[in-house]
């Protein structure tokens, strides 16, 4: 740093200052300190920083699943988020959610000096209270169980449910059918319970759900089973993917989407838009989600205090060319 100051032209404090981002510096005096960093090959040394301010800039991120869409979005957004605010991600998968593989993981993260840590894990079973976390290591936990006791990152898992549920009713639909996450799944949970919920307040007829793990495989299987029956003239479905697998089914079955069956989705990925028809959907803001995580996580770790929140991030329905009213029934005559 005395070699940059020197050649800089400024003092040692200014120096430092840009190192750590201060805003109080002149943009052109700035620039003059980071084209001299360049010419005499600096590089912030940021462990000893570390050491001298006590944090790392660094963000761990418990998760299962990578593989899953909702897990591989919500963690982009975490590390595009991070990074906006000056952090690095240690990531640290978990194959089985236990609470002695997630206590296992916060030990590792622990040995990696990081800050604070978001938990995504899907696992409805798993009681966050009961894992062992260091002392004074701030936590978000994101899209699980709001059985906790650290400040809880959901999307509205219930109000998607019921805009894809009440969709299809008032297109005329007697009833809507599901096929379900996997069982062990909190947002899969929460998904079934609103559908439920939803047909109910209805006056509706709830019919027997169909469990599925996410996959586009699962979805043909369950699809190909519940489809068969003539009385199905409406599925939602608790993924997309799930959906794009119930639609080969029922195209599969001769059975004409949406003119004999409609379908909603759930998660308005990408691709959805161009499935055949294009899936009427829930959109989830995974992008909210995670920054929204880390911008509640970096506050609490700068200000040292510990509040216990809830986020709840909003849904929509996307209404593509998959829903329509039921077989005999028109647009204007649809309830």
């Amino acid at each position: 740093m005395v070699d940059v100051a020197r050649e800089a032209g400024v003092s040692g404090q200014t120096v430092s200052r840009v190192v750590n981002g201060r805003s109080n510096v002149e943009a052109a005096t700035r620039q003059r300190v980071l084209d001299a960093m360049r010419r005499v090959g600096y590089r912030p040394n940021s462990a000893a920083r570390a050491l001298r301010n006590g944090q790392f800039r660094s963000i761990g991120v418990i998760m299962s699943a990578l593989s899953s869409f909702g897990n591989s979005r919500t963690l982009e957004a975490i590390t595009a988020a991070a990074v906006a605010h000056g952090y690095s991600i240690t990531l640290m998968p978990v194959g089985q959610p236990t609470q002695g593989e997630v206590t296992g993981a916060f030990s590792k993260l622990n040995e990696h000096a990081v800050d604070g840590v978001v938990i995504l894990i899907e696992q409805y079973e798993l009681e966050t209270s009961e894992i062992e976390l260091p002392d004074g290591l701030p936590v978000v936990v994101i899209d699980s169980n709001p059985r906790t006791d650290h400040t809880m990152v959901n999307i509205d898992q219930a109000q998607g449910a019921e805009l894809a549920t009440t969709h299809l009713l008032e297109l005329g639909h007697d009833t809507v059918w599901h096929i379900a996450g996997p069982r062990h799944s909190y947002a899969a949970e929460a998904r079934e319970r609103a559908w439920r919920s939803t047909l109910r307040r209805h006056g509706r007829r709830v019919p027997p759900v169909l469990a599925g793990d996410w996959t586009a495989e699962s979805g043909h299987t369950r699809g190909a089973t519940l489809c068969r029956d003539s009385e199905v003239t409406a599925v939602f479905a608790a993924n997309d993917q799930m959906a794009l697998g119930l639609l080969r089914a029922l195209h599969e079955l001769g059975r004409a989407v949406p003119a004999e069956v409609s379908v909603v989705g759930f998660d308005d990925m990408a691709e959805s838009a161009h499935f055949w028809p294009p899936l009427t959907t829930i959109r989830q803001s995974f992008a909210e989600m995670g920054s929204r995580a880390v911008a509640t996580l970096v506050a609490e770790i700068a200000s040292g205090d510990r509040t216990v929140t809830s986020i709840i991030v909003p849904t929509a329905l996307v209404h593509r060319a998959s829903t329509a009213p039921p077989p005999g029934r028109s647009r204007t005559t649809a309830r």
